[in-house]
């Protein structure tokens, strides 16, 4: 059984570090003009095969269509992403990266690396394996078990 005290420092030990990881973030992102939004949505449109609906978008960002919209709106106009009709259904509008999206994804990665490496200079290589394997046993707990 865990202790209540020592499980109130570590929720607020990961609340600190979830805004240290934001700040961090934000910090590499701004160069290239990009909000952190904006950067996961561009690297989770990169995961289809082919362009998908706004509401597929947000399905895998579990956040609510709206929320999706705005970040999509920024990036058309920045000309990061556009939308596209559906080939079978014109009703229907896709997202889909252009060039500029495509290079910007690989300034992202770029950015994410060297957040990554700001995040973890603290910790030798075999904490941070030990740190992977900790973060592998808190996701992958089965659903019943999540708060």
């Amino acid at each position: 059984m865990s202790n209540p005290d020592t499980d109130g420092l570590l929720a607020e030990q990961l609340l600190r570090l979830t805004r240290r990881l934001h700040r961090i973030q934000k910090r590499h992102l701004e160069p290239i003009g990009i909000t952190p939004a904006q950067s996961r949505l561009l690297r989770t449109l990169a995961h289809y095969e082919t362009p998908p609906r706004m509401a597929d978008l947000a399905e895998r960002l579990e956040v609510v269509p709206r929320a999706v919209t705005s970040v999509v709106d920024g990036l058309e106009a920045a000309d990061l992403v556009r939308r596209v009709p559906d080939p079978t259904n014109r009703r229907v509008i896709r997202i889909e990266l252009t060039d500029g999206g495509l290079k910007a994804l690989g300034r992202l990665r770029g950015a994410r690396r060297a957040a990554a490496e700001d995040i973890l200079a603290p910790l030798d290589a075999a904490q941070r394996e030990q740190l992977g394997g900790l973060l592998d046993a808190l996701f992958d707990v089965p659903e019943r078990h999540r708060c």
